[in-house]
């Protein structure tokens, strides 16, 4: 079970003091004020602090330093803090107890693999949908960084205390595919010596050649139309060229889809569901999506084609006062004049399944760069259909740059075209790919050194963490053989800055999962492990764990302890991140 953060316990002792300083009738408030604790910047300056005063000075009409002094005045002792003290022009500084620092060591130990958890999330079912790439080729790295992303936003979820399930979306309707599926189907004729021309908009990497020889392989000429003339009549019955496509189209999806996964699991991603857009044909979903949105008077003829009202008198499901949807007349068809579905349309019964149908409570989708356009009239369609829009969050994933050194790799070397995922993490590793792409936030376009990413020094951030973990692991191993047993050992002799630099590292772990969980962003997580790291290698470098003089047998102990409480946070860090924890480097 999770413990409160000290974040918390401060936060509620300072409402505290402040209802009681309006019940004494020294603070005239009409509502409770929004506290807000902070980590000062300067460590000087507190573990936490607030700027409360600042903020009720005008409305009170009191001084800021004498609100401060009246704030601090109500607090009581407490055993997280040694003192509270004021700062001009009105900060409330908070000073952690050496005391409680040091027994958070034996609270980490205890809590072992489940620190760093908190109940934020009170159980909310949670849909992270993520990757989604159509089923017409493999993974590139450009699909990587939300996979990456995806993963570890759910891991930091689920600590967080939120139901989470992680979804695959599979765009296996639509014109792509189709055009995929008549690539497949000419490369199989050209394959069985025939001559066929590849459609327009083609797949023309080397992975169709292969798929179209496995199936060669597998299923011989049995495809072409011509075999099956010579079949009975009860078997030849409509297999026509279409259904020929249509056939070994699905035999390629079904490949395909296999490659994703599989390519996926070598980055360390995997999903609880596989939904497919076209079973929102099959279970009639689309047609309920679209007869709601006719209900509520969201969809219009025009042009022959049926299109999203995004935009209404009286106020707009997307947060807009009304008028004209012109500009966006394009992406809101929801129906085209032929009768085909957008995938707009697709989008919109998808979420109708997830809100209305399975009732996630929020759903976050992962979309590449190239759908920023999309996300405001995704809301809207959501509250279109009776969904709040602040229950959908569509996290942007930009672009990603691989250089080497201070070149551009802009292809794949055995391809000459896009670089795939497998080629990535062959090149790279897991760790170093999990890594480097949560190390910047989504929303900032990022560059992927690769030459960095091997380099095994302190030059290289994955190096420099996982070192610190097989240090922390050696430590450990180098007790065991000398039998020591460091379970009696004292935590209050563990006195020296390195050491309670490095515990006040540690207990940030549960702190930053609240803190990423809320606001959706998993970047952090990297940058928490290399405070955790630079702490580390501070204290091994500055204190002696086993020490062979008796006079220090008690320190030993105390620091094996911390040690061990280390490992704990390194590895629920690193596990969050979906990382590898070496034991040796």
């Amino acid at each position: 079970m999770s413990q409160p953060l000290v974040k918390d316990i401060i936060h509620n002792m300072v409402a505290a003091a402040i209802e009681r300083a309006r019940a004494e009738g020294v603070l005239q408030l009409e509502a409770a004020p929004n506290i807000e604790i902070e980590r000062p910047s300067n460590p000087s300056h507190g573990d936490f602090a607030t700027n409360l005063p600042l903020q009720l000075a005008r409305a009170t009409r009191i001084n800021p330093v004498k609100l401060a002094e009246m704030v601090v005045e109500r607090i009581p002792g407490a055993d997280e803090l040694e003192r509270v003290e004021t700062s001009p022009p009105g900060f409330v500084n908070f000073y952690l107890s050496d005391s409680w620092i040091q027994q958070q060591v034996e609270a980490i130990r205890q809590a072992g693999p489940e620190f760093g958890n908190v109940d934020a999330g009170r159980g909310q079912r949670v849909m992270v949908e993520f990757v989604s790439v159509n089923p017409t080729g493999p993974v590139h790295v450009g699909h990587a960084r939300g996979a990456v992303l995806g993963s570890t936003l759910a891991n930091t979820l689920r600590a967080a205390g939120y139901d989470v399930t992680r979804e695959y979306y599979v765009n296996d309707s639509g014109n792509q595919m189709d055009a995929f599926y008549r690539s497949v189907y000419a490369r199989y004729r050209q394959g069985l010596g025939q001559d066929a021309e590849m459609p327009a908009n083609a797949y023309v990497g080397d992975y169709v050649k292969e798929i179209a020889q496995e199936l060669i392989d597998s299923a011989g000429d049995r495809f072409l139309p011509e075999k099956r003339a010579g079949l009975p009549a009860g078997l030849r019955a409509g297999l026509d060229e279409e259904q020929a496509i249509k056939e070994i189209g699905g035999l390629a999806r079904e490949k395909i889809i296999e490659v994703i996964r599989e390519d996926l699991i070598q980055i360390g991603v995997e999903f609880e569901n596989w939904f497919t857009e076209s079973s929102l044909f099959q279970n009639q979903e689309y047609e309920q999506a679209m007869d709601l949105l006719r209900r509520g008077n969201y969809l219009s003829e025009r042009d022959g084609a049926t299109w999203f009202n995004s935009n209404l008198p009286g106020g707009s499901p997307g947060g807009s006062s009304g008028g004209s949807n012109e500009g966006e007349d394009r992406d809101s068809v929801v129906v085209r004049s032929t009768g085909e579905p957008t995938y707009f349309a697709s989008d919109i019964a998808y979420h109708y399944n997830k809100f209305l149908k399975r009732g996630f409570q929020r759903v976050i989708d992962i979309w590449g760069a190239d759908h920023q356009g999309h996300v405001s009239r995704m809301k809207a369609a959501v509250s279109a259909m009776g969904v709040d829009a602040d229950a959908l969050t569509i996290l942007i994933s930009q672009l990603v740059t691989l250089k080497r050194g201070s070149e551009t790799v802009r292809a794949s070397k055995r391809t000459g075209e896009f670089v795939t995922l497998r080629e990535l993490v062959d090149d790279v590793g897991l760790d170093a790919c999990r890594f480097f792409f949560l190390a910047r936030a989504a929303s900032t376009h990022m560059e992927f050194d690769l030459e960095l990413a091997k380099k095994e020094s302190s030059e290289n951030p994955v190096y420099y963490v996982q070192y610190a973990h097989a240090r922390n692991h050696s430590i450990l191993n180098l007790a065991h053989e000398r039998g020591i047993d460091w379970s009696s050992g004292d935590v209050a002799l563990l006195t020296d800055p390195n050491e309670l630099n490095l515990i006040r590292t540690m207990i940030r772990l549960p702190e930053l999962v609240e803190q990423a969980a809320r606001a959706l962003e998993p970047h952090h997580l990297p940058h928490y492990a290399l405070e955790l790291a630079t702490a580390f290698h501070g204290f091994y470098e500055n204190c002696r764990v086993i020490s062979a003089n008796p006079e220090d047998a008690e320190v030993t102990l105390a620091r094996l302890k911390l040690v061990e409480a280390a490992q704990v946070v390194f590895r629920r860090c690193l596990g969050l991140m979906g990382m590898s924890a070496p034991e040796h480097m």
